[in-house]
């Protein structure tokens, strides 16, 4: 009995990550830590934004980067642009609203970070601003991964659901569902990642566009 009892945990041992039970804590936390030995990041995703009101839906792709301690790059395919340089986080959505770029103070680590960083927005504290639970397995983009469903424990903060798919080899997030107080649903799905790439400081910045009308902010809602 004690040779098939030894012989059993052996397996268990070498079973993948995605074989075994995990709970949420333990999916969170990798995650965190993983984020949190990131120096540099870059990931393509495909990013589709549907209302449920109008039966509406859009569907976008672009690129992530960043880099600590306060570098932030988001581009999408649609001409919309996020940029952090260091001190300054610039706004320019003219798929939706030409002509305007909004800009406000940028330091990174929380703040106006979690508002427009998805790692920051999920990973920041997420056992203390969220109630976690684990939501099953699913395969992403031929990645293994666990779900887990964050709901918010203030009323405030900026969305009312997020379900997170973790990957089981390198623990990054791969997938992501969103819905805010409005009813807006986003779906997300990170399409490739690379950890600690080497990145130019110059795709950080960002140049006003001619014509466009600056406007300073102190904060802003969630990047949508």
């Amino acid at each position: 009995m004690k040779k098939l009892t030894t012989i059993a945990a052996l397996a268990f041992a070498v079973l993948p990550i995605s074989a075994r039970a995990q709970s949420a804590d333990a999916i969170i936390d990798r995650a965190v830590a993983a984020y949190g030995r990131l120096n540099s990041m870059r990931a393509e995703f495909k990013q589709t934004l549907t209302n449920p009101l109008t039966g509406n839906s859009q569907t976008t792709t672009g690129v992530i980067l960043r880099q600590k301690p306060n570098l932030l790059s988001i581009t999408f395919d649609s001409g919309d642009r996020v940029a952090a340089d260091g001190s300054t986080l610039w706004v320019y959505l003219p798929s939706s609203v030409p002509g305007q770029v909004m800009r406000m103070p940028y330091t990174g680590g929380g703040g106006n970070a979690s508002t427009v960083d998805p790692a920051e927005q999920f990973l920041n504290s997420p056992r203390t601003r969220f109630t976690v639970t684990s939501s099953g397995t699913a395969t992403v983009s031929g990645r293994p991964a666990h779900a887990v469903t964050l709901v918010p424990k203030r009323t405030n903060a900026g969305f009312t659901s997020a379900k997170v798919w973790i990957d089981d080899a390198d623990s990054s997030i791969r997938q992501f569902d969103v819905e805010s107080a409005n009813g807006l649903k986003r779906h997300v799905v990170i399409t490739s990642f690379t950890a600690n790439p080497v990145i130019a400081k110059s795709s950080f910045r960002f140049a006003v566009p001619k014509g466009a009308k600056v406007v300073d902010q102190k904060q802003m809602g969630e990047f949508q």
